[in-house]
């Protein structure tokens, strides 16, 4: 049955609309963006599929173009339009951070780094330069790895810091992994960065470790 033969209140755009984007399944938000099925099948059930071959939605959305258009239903049209939906909701995320002091907007800060980081197929280190008032500077990914490790050098934290006239810093990396569970090596790293930086007394406010789920916050565990 086509979708515009259900009941209203079951049709993705009518739910969306009436009850917002968090009440959607994954599949239904993906159908939502795959707008029509193919022949026979709906684009709910279609999105199903899709998800159901890649395995769920971070590995549909991490998806590099070769794999993506292998999927059924997808192709370089799809592709396109997806790499846009996901460079914008990191601009409008980057703009929110410039515009509110990082201290009261935490929520903002997760969602970032996870728009930034959870997609990664290999591991990146990345910072948030803050001025006095703990707004952002800059966003820089400094270090990338291996699919399970990146080297992280200290100095070239500080290097950055002093460059871009930082009062405080924010770190963040991802576990390609999807597991967000800070490591030991990660516990390790973040205190010999917090030294360097006391150095030149540039503060350090966090690190995140980000996956599947909500950024971990080293701070919040009581790590920092």
């Amino acid at each position: 049955m086509s979708i515009k033969h259900w009941p209203e209140q079951e049709r993705p755009r009518e739910k969306l609309i009436h009850q917002g984007a968090s009440a959607l399944t994954d599949s239904e938000l993906l159908a939502i963006f795959l707008r029509t099925g193919t022949q026979g099948i709906s684009a709910v059930e279609l999105a199903r599929q899709v998800l159901l071959q890649f395995g769920g939605l971070r590995a549909l959305m991490s998806a590099s173009r070769e794999e993506f258009c292998q999927g059924f239903g997808l192709g370089d049209a799809k592709y396109t339009q997806l790499q846009a939906v996901l460079e914008m909701s990191k601009r409008h995320l980057h703009e929110q951070l410039k515009r509110e002091t990082v201290f009261t907007s935490a929520e903002h800060v997760r969602q970032y780094l996870s728009a930034q980081l959870r997609h990664a197929q290999r591991e990146v280190f990345a910072v948030l330069f803050l001025d006095t008032q703990h707004r952002l500077i800059r966003y820089q990914e400094l270090f990338m790895g291996t699919i399970d490790a990146a080297a992280v050098y200290p100095r070239e934290v500080v290097k950055a810091a002093l460059q871009y006239n930082a009062a405080a810093v924010i770190l963040a990396h991802n576990h390609p992994s999807g597991v967000a569970e800070p490591s030991q090596a990660d516990i390790s790293i973040t205190t010999k960065i917090q030294d360097a930086l006391n150095l030149v007394d540039v503060r350090l406010l966090d690190h995140f470790v980000v996956g599947d789920g909500t950024p971990v916050s080293l701070a919040e565990r009581g790590l920092l």
